[in-house]
């Protein structure tokens, strides 16, 4: 068998990044798997040191996200650990109640650790409102393919 074939894998799984002021907005969907958290969690951080703030909020929407297999978790459990090494104070995770969504977030997301705190939302303003109290705000309007 070519060693080349069993190197072959695709993504599955979908994600949009953009910054907007102190602001690194995320918009998941898909089912996820390995390679997939591997090119948000590159991209994240490219995203994530052009920001040039030294602390900074995150906002994820995952309404459209469909969790994701197993090798996800040590993939984003350790970008969890480089974004509170680089500045990240707030994240505020945006879904519907979903029982299956929130244990495997739990599972593999800190809810706090130093001046970082996670939170989850049912809604975008509930979120928005939360990342305003910490100093962390959009500058301009969200752009219509991050609303949830």
């Amino acid at each position: 068998m070519d060693n080349a074939m069993l190197n072959t894998r695709t993504q599955h799984g979908e994600f949009v990044l953009t910054t907007n002021g102190n602001v690194l907005i995320a918009r998941l969907s898909g089912s996820w798997n390995e390679e997939a958290a591997r090119a948000y969690a590159a991209a994240f951080r490219e995203q994530a040191n052009a920001l040039g703030e030294a602390r900074w909020g995150h906002l994820v929407l995952l309404d459209e996200w469909q969790l994701g297999v197993p090798e996800i978790a040590p993939v984003i459990e350790e970008l969890v650990h480089w974004c509170i090494g680089n500045g990240l104070i707030r994240a505020a995770q945006v879904y519907s109640p979903s029982l299956l969504k929130r244990l495997q977030l739990d599972d593999m997301i800190s809810d706090h650790q130093d001046d970082y705190q996670r939170r989850a939302f049912a809604t975008l303003p509930e979120a928005l409102a939360w990342l305003d109290e910490g100093g962390f705000r959009p500058a301009t309007a969200l752009d219509d393919l991050l609303r949830a």
